[in-house]
């Protein structure tokens, strides 16, 4: 398999989801958002408990995991505090032990474990932390690159710059357009197989790293970039800013929630507006790419009624004179009839 320098190593795909004993869906995000986007990847789910999340994929034992084709096992859950729980060592330890890869986003780093690395050493089998970055990656050029690029951001963290990614590029390719999804966070990663953990990357490489994730292509081919943090966040505008410069996107979608009044865990700071996002964005991203326009906001309306959501983004609408929607309730069409122009 052709691995992009730069990219955490291509996956082996198909996957089985290892959910352990995890009952909460806040912590099963990263299982669940690979059983929604990629579910032909997915032979199955492990769960250790009767009680645990359900993905909706068939439970299976290892064994049937491994008898229906599994090559890699996919830690489906964020552990709070970091450490694996260990019930679900023995099934990580005898996995990599018959050969199966293990891919894992938590911030503990699976192949520094000696049990875990042993097992892997002993069988072959790969460890992907997909949350390491992966070595060498560069300063960035800012030198402009071959083919199309769309960049979601945001007027904040966590409200829908992965979703709506993955929304665009899901309807440019069922349009026959040539579009990738470009992975930039770790269940991002672990849905497209390959891409960069941008919060990862130490700050010098993030916009080099940007740059590596979305390299020349053909001049009608559109990578579709996962945004990260929010470029007016107090804790997270420096990520935001470095994949805005190293992208050189062509196109904005600019992401936001309909009811969210304050940056979310900073109750200090008011939400910017979409206006100031796109004036600031539009500012920065000129630098790189002096073609740089806005194509679309994203809302996430789930708190309104249908009536309220129409309402609603028919104003966005009208006073920023792109489509806006709703990337699950409406979806991205009218975004796409955009970039298609």
């Amino acid at each position: 398999m052709h691995h992009n320098k730069g990219m955490v190593n291509a996956l082996r795909k198909p996957y089985v989801i290892f959910v352990g004993e995890e009952q909460s869906p806040v912590y099963t995000k990263t299982g669940s958002g690979i059983a929604h986007w990629d579910p032909s990847s997915c032979v199955g789910q492990i769960r250790l408990s009767s009680d645990a999340a359900d993905l909706g994929l068939p439970d299976m034992s290892l064994d049937e995991a491994i008898a229906a084709g599994a090559k890699t096992l996919v830690i489906g859950i964020a552990v709070v505090g970091g450490a694996i729980p260990t019930p679900m060592r023995s099934v990580i330890h005898e996995a990599l032990s018959r050969g199966v890869d293990v891919a894992s986003g938590t911030h503990d780093r699976l192949a520094d474990d000696p049990e875990f690395a042993g097992a892997a050493a002993a069988s072959g089998a790969r460890i992907t932390d997909v949350r390491v970055p992966p070595p060498g990656l560069p300063v960035g050029k800012g030198v402009k690159r071959t083919g199309k690029r769309v960049l979601t951001v945001g007027t904040d963290c966590a409200l829908g710059k992965k979703y709506t990614a993955l929304a665009l590029a899901k309807e440019m390719t069922a349009r026959g357009m040539d579009a990738t999804f470009r992975a930039t966070g770790q269940t991002g990663i672990l849905i497209s197989g390959s891409g960069v953990p941008i919060d990862a990357v130490v700050a010098d490489f993030v916009s080099g790293a940007a740059e590596t994730l979305s390299p020349d292509a053909p001049e009608t081919h559109w990578d579709v970039i996962e945004g990260q943090g929010a470029i007016l966040h107090p804790g997270y505008a420096a990520v935001s800013m470095g994949l805005l410069m190293g992208s050189q996107p062509d196109a904005i979608v600019v992401c936001t929630d309909a009811t969210r009044t304050t940056i979310a865990g900073w109750p200090d700071f008011p939400l910017p507006s979409i206006q100031e996002v796109i004036d600031l964005t539009l500012r920065i991203g000129s630098v790189v790419n002096p073609a740089i326009r806005v194509v679309g906001i994203s809302a996430n309306t789930s708190a309104l009624s249908e009536s309220e959501r129409e309402q609603y983004l028919a104003r966005l609408s009208e006073e920023h004179g792109v489509p806006a929607v709703d990337s699950v309730a409406t979806g991205v069409g009218p975004i796409v009839d955009v970039l298609q122009q």
